[in-house]
């Protein structure tokens, strides 16, 4: 990846299963989202992901990933936020 590329998003992909693996290799592939063989996230391109997926290089395919399907990520993550926040502000009242 060069040095164009390497700002924005990432499409990591899960491409082996977490069963068989170190408990901290298990907990990485959670922490990256990645919840089954085949699932696939998107993901910020920054340091600290940068170092997560280099403890599963052997479990993760990382690929620069689409402008469109980023963004749309993003709007559904805020929408389930939103969501959430009014589920909890009116069991409160």
């Amino acid at each position: 990846m060069t040095a164009a590329e390497s700002t924005g998003d990432l499409l990591v992909t899960q491409v082996r299963s977490g069963i068989s693996t170190k408990p901290k290799h298990r907990g990485t592939l959670r922490a990256l989202g990645l919840r089954g063989v085949g699932k696939s996230h998107i993901l910020p391109d920054r340091p600290e992901v940068r170092g997560m997926l280099a403890r599963v290089p052997h479990l993760v395919t990382v690929e620069p990933a689409p402008a469109d399907a980023a963004a749309s990520q993003r709007l559904a993550a805020a929408a389930i936020r939103r969501a959430h926040r009014a589920a909890e502000g009116g069991a409160e009242s």
